[in-house]
């Protein structure tokens, strides 16, 4: 977090500078201004003009119009320093908004699959949109601090010159507000922590709540929802009401003590002057002027405290998602793929998952030649599919090899190897936008329209697009839930067409298809299938029984393997599993 605030304010060191620039101009003009108001008083009052304007002829009345003059002159530069200092501040602010974003989305992003999925989506997205927010307070508030504390130091340089006695008395009165402003900040710190925390939850239970809005709908367990909803918001507004409570101590006591200030600094000044009001009143008036701008910046600069104090929260949680200690990033570098040349062999390949006591995987070993088809059948939860995301990268064994020509997978350009594949799998993953975008999703280069529409005919999703209100340019919605999970499927299989892959990956491809759909896109995935290498996780046998080999999976490792005939022959788990779908499908009934 502190290299990436240290990047971002070198990056805008030039606004940063100006910054300086107009703060310490904005200091030497308070500084001279207050000079020009004491005299300005004592002319008032009865003081002589000062004997150099009197040499050059210069009456009272003219002393008072230059000093008038002085007075608005550099008025005129403070406020103008101030209006830049909050100009390049809102330019600073727009500048994090549009640098750290991008930054922390490429962090996210460069995770691993297996890290960033260990993440709920609402804490990422949460994280992710403090990120800015949460950067720019630690710096804005930072530069406050600085320039608070200089024109706080011009102020103080003021009251001194002007009566040490009365300065005294201020102090005191400052370290009460010092004190209670120190009492409240750990707990204004503490109260933001939990706030935090408790929106962060939130934003992840909604988010859950949309991902499963088809089961919370067909599950009648919408009312269930709310209430847990409005639960965690109680608990939420407990605290919400907590930290309003401590911050509306702030501005009371910051109201009331320049007041009792004032009123003890006027009677000391009346005992310290025995009543003569040529004397008090310049002192006076220059003193409470400045001590009230000073009680300003003071106030300021206790604001300023506070909010870094409730500024650590977000940023715990931004250092959470930064720190790498923790964390595995998705890999970078190795030899580009230019092609598959001979075969892909898995040896003795292990994986076990970080605080799971069994394998999922153990000693799995294959060949899938190149331009064969390779499938897995097996149970639920068996490893077929943690096979298939092996092969595509998602994850790295953590024993065993997988061999690419001979060379290790994990030494190879990771995006140059999935540039190659084609993934159907039964999970098909959508984004909210029209039906072409979907096809062309992840494909580099200029597409044609003609191209996507091939496509979709190979996949046999051109029938029902057409069908669509805008057809290839209807919007699916979110994670494609305007579609059947059939026609999802098919959309996700012309993607793959479209990719024109050299290794084809089908896990449970037809798994939401209808008989006679699964014929026409089994059809399809063959005619496509032609010539390239396949790796097929199948549930229904019966569209696998022409592979050039079976592996059965059970319990993470490989019990089976041969042809459908030889492994109809062994009489194993594969024969056992052909003879229960047989019996239970239609046709076989008939």
């Amino acid at each position: 977090m502190a290299r990436l605030i240290r990047h971002t304010a070198r990056g805008e060191k030039r606004l940063l500078l100006l910054n300086t620039f107009f703060t310490l101009l904005l200091g030497v003009a308070e500084a001279c201004l207050f000079t020009m108001i004491y005299r300005t008083v004592k002319l008032l009052t009865g003081t002589p003009v000062p004997e150099p304007l009197q040499q050059l002829g210069i009456t009272r009345g003219g002393t008072f119009m230059i000093l008038l003059g002085a007075l608005l002159f550099l008025q005129l530069i403070a406020s103008s320093s101030r209006a830049m200092i909050g100009i390049l501040s809102g330019r600073f602010t727009a500048r994090c908004q549009a640098e750290i974003m991008p930054l922390i989305h490429r962090h996210i992003l460069g995770l691993s699959y297996g890290c960033a999925s260990s993440f709920k989506i609402g804490d990422l997205a949460r994280r992710a949109s403090i990120a800015p927010t949460v950067i720019n307070t630690e710096i804005t508030y930072t530069s406050l601090l600085i320039s608070d504390g200089l024109l706080a130091l011009v102020y103080l340089m003021i009251l001194v010159l002007v009566s040490p006695w009365l300065m005294l008395l201020a102090f005191g009165l400052a370290l009460g507000m010092g004190l209670a402003q120190s009492w409240l900040r750990p707990r204004i710190r503490d109260a933001a922590q939990i706030v935090e925390n408790q929106q962060r939850h939130i934003s992840s239970s909604i988010t859950a709540d949309l991902q499963v809005l088809r089961l919370l709908h067909s599950s009648a367990s919408i009312g269930e929802a709310n209430r847990r909803f409005a639960g965690q918001l109680h608990g939420l507004e407990i605290n919400l009401r907590r930290l309003a409570t401590f911050r509306s101590l702030l501005e009371p006591i910051a109201e009331l003590l320049p007041t009792l200030a004032a009123v003890l600094i006027g009677l000391f000044s009346w005992k310290l002057t025995q009543g003569r009001t040529e004397l008090m009143i310049p002192g006076l008036a220059t003193f409470v002027l400045a001590l009230q701008r000073l009680n300003v910046r003071l106030v300021s600069i206790g604001k300023s405290f506070n909010m870094l104090a409730e500024n650590l929260a977000g940023i715990d949680q931004v250092n959470n998602l930064l720190n790498k200690d923790d964390k595995t990033y998705r890999r970078r570098g190795g030899a580009p793929f230019a092609g598959l040349q001979q075969e892909i062999r898995f040896e003795g390949v292990t994986l076990n998952y970080p605080g799971r006591s069994a394998a999922s995987l153990s000693d799995v070993s294959f060949r899938l030649p190149r331009g064969s088809t390779l499938a897995l059948v097996g149970a639920s939860g068996a490893g077929k599919s943690t096979i298939a995301d092996l092969l595509v990268g998602l994850i790295d064994p953590t024993g065993g090899r997988i061999l690419i020509d001979g060379r290790d997978l994990r030494h190879l350009d990771l995006d140059s190897w999935q540039q190659r594949l084609g993934v159907v799998s039964q999970d098909v993953l959508l984004v909210n936008d029209t039906i072409a975008a979907n096809i062309t999703y992840g494909v580099s280069g200029p597409i044609s329209d003609l191209e996507i529409h091939q496509a979709a005919e190979a996949a046999f999703a051109d029938g029902f697009i057409n069908q669509l209100p805008h057809g290839y340019d209807t919007v699916v919605g979110e994670q494609g839930h305007r579609l059947s999970g059939g026609q999802r499927q098919r959309l996700s299989l012309a993607r793959a067409i479209l990719r024109q892959p050299e290794l084809l990956i089908l896990d449970e491809a037809t798994s939401a298809l209808d008989s006679h759909s699964e014929s026409r896109v089994h059809q399809a995935i063959q005619a496509f299938s032609s010539g390239r290498t396949v790796l097929v996780v199948a549930h229904r046998l019966s569209s696998i029984q022409d592979a050039g080999m079976i592996l059965v999976v059970d319990g993470g490792r490989i019990v089976e393997r041969g042809h459908h005939d030889q492994l109809l022959a062994a009489g194993g788990t594969y024969a056992g599993l052909w003879q229960r779908q047989q019996s239970s499908s239609p046709a076989r009934r008939t």
